[in-house]
């Protein structure tokens, strides 16, 4: 018991001397930490952050339909506003793709046995199997033939939210370490902004 006492102090005070040499000499908070532990969407996307395979094989599933008139054409540019995964809101993203499909929020627990997974966006109505022509409601279930994070593949979803829109495959350069990520699936039409 005392040993893991004296354990615990010193890796308090490592802790401490490893964020005291990291102050820039201001005391005031980055604004960029997230410093709120029960932000139940920060802790979702920190997840999906980390199992999301950022680029795609291009490949589309059968039946996606390309849209006739979207708002952001093929090889245009716009900016990115959300963030699905680290470094992605405000890269300025190139259109791959736009497509007319429901987009679903979904939740799941991953195959391979992590954490259940919340609200994850975005799962277009061809990515479920045996779905059906009409679209989905909330609550409904389905599973997932889509691969965009470890574990999603074959699993059984619960439909958080769904929507009629037009969907978009990107490519874009990540606002942390300019990564280049190629073929994203999938983000919606007001996700975007002009450039």
């Amino acid at each position: 018991m005392h040993k893991n006492r004296w354990t615990m102090g010193f890796l308090s005070f490592l802790a401490a001397l490893t964020l005291s040499a990291c102050n820039t000499g201001n005391d005031m908070p980055d604004e960029n930490m997230d410093m709120d532990p029960v932000n139940e969407d920060s802790m979702n996307h920190d997840s999906g952050h980390m199992e999301m395979d950022h680029s795609g094989s291009g490949e589309l599933p059968a039946g996606l339909e390309e849209a006739e008139n979207p708002l952001y054409e093929v090889g245009s540019q716009a900016v990115i506003n959300s963030d699905h995964m680290e470094g992605m809101k405000g890269a300025e993203a190139t259109i791959v793709g736009a497509y007319d499909t429901t987009v679903y929020a979904v939740t799941y627990t991953p195959a391979n046995g992590g954490e259940p997974v919340s609200n994850h966006k975005w799962v277009i109505h061809e990515e479920l199997e045996n779905a059906g022509e009409e679209p989905l409601e909330p609550g409904d279930e389905a599973v997932l033939a889509a691969d965009h994070m470890k574990g999603m593949d074959g699993v059984t979803a619960t439909v958080d939210s769904a929507e009629q829109t037009t969907v978009y495959m990107i490519d874009f350069n990540t606002t942390t370490g300019n990564d280049k990520v190629t073929n994203h699936k999938w983000v919606t039409e007001d996700e975007l902004s002009a450039n």
